[in-house]
C-alpha cells in the first residue's frame, strides 16, 4: 500500500498522487510494478494504491553489496566476472520495463537503485513514476520543473528542460557506472553541488575509478 496521509493530501498533492495511479495503471509489463487499485475513502482525502508486494531486494541493496566486495577485494578475476555477468542481466531486465514505458509515452523521470526492486526468483520491477511524465505533455509538475533526485538527474532535467526518454537513459547510465565501478561518477556534499557536476562536469572514466 502506498498512502497519501490526509494531514499531508492538499489539493495540489492529491492531484500529483492521483496522476501517478493513472500513468502507472496504463504500464503493464512484466518488469514495472502493477498497480492493482486506488481507494479513496469518500469525502475525505485520504488516498491509498494498491500494488504488487515484491518480497526481495532492492538494486540499491545489490549495488551496497558489490561495493563491499570490491573493497575487500578477496574474489578472483573469474569471480568478478561472474558477479557482473549476473548483475549486468538484472540491469538489463530494468531496462526492459523502461522500453515499454517509452514506447507507452511515459518518462520515469526518477529511475535510482531504491526504485528498481527485485523478487527472490530475480525479476525486476520499476517502481515509483511519482514524478513521471507523459512525453505528449508539456505541463511541468513544479513551478521551476526541477523534480527528481540530483545524484541521478540527467543535465537537462536538472537545468528545468523539458525532456524526453533519453533523460532516463542517463539515469540509468549512472546507475550502470555505479553498478560496475562501485562508486557514482560524482560525488558532492549538498544536492545542488550535485547538480551542477552534472550538468558541468566532464563524464569520468570508469577505468580510472575501477
Amino acid at each position: 500500500l502506498k498512502v497519501l496521509k490526509e494531514e499531508a493530501a492538499s489539493k495540489a498533492a492529491l492531484s500529483f498522487f492521483l496522476r501517478e495511479a493513472q500513468i502507472t495503471a496504463q504500464l503493464d509489463h512484466p518488469n514495472i510494478v502493477p498497480l492493482y487499485t486506488v481507494r479513496q475513502m469518500k469525502g475525505r482525502r485520504n488516498v491509498s494504491f494498491v500494488m504488487k508486494l515484491i518480497r526481495g531486494k532492492t538494486l540499491a541493496d545489490i549495488i551496497v553489496q558489490a561495493r563491499n566486495e570490491y573493497e575487500k577485494n578477496s574474489k578472483t578475476e573469474s569471480e568478478y566476472e561472474t558477479m557482473l555477468r549476473t548483475r549486468l542481466e538484472y540491469f538489463l531486465k530494468a531496462c526492459e520495463g523502461i522500453i515499454y514505458a517509452h514506447r507507452k509515452g511515459v518518462i520515469h523521470r526518477d529511475l535510482k537503485p531504491g526504485n528498481i526492486l527485485f523478487d527472490d526468483d530475480g525479476n525486476a520491477f520499476i517502481s515509483d513514476f511519482g514524478i513521471a511524465k507523459l512525453a505528449s505533455s508539456q505541463t511541468k509538475l513544479t513551478s521551476s520543473g526541477i523534480i527528481g533526485t540530483p545524484t541521478y538527474m540527467s543535465p537537462e532535467q536538472a537545468l528545468g528542460e523539458d525532456v524526453d526518454g533519453r533523460s532516463d537513459i542517463y539515469s540509468l547510465g549512472v546507475i550502470l557506472f555505479e553498478m560496475l565501478s562501485g562508486k557514482l561518477p560524482y560525488e558532492a556534499t549538498t544536492p545542488l553541488a550535485m547538480v551542477v557536476k552534472h550538468v558541468n562536469e566532464p563524464v569520468p572514466h570508469i577505468l580510472d575509478i575501477n
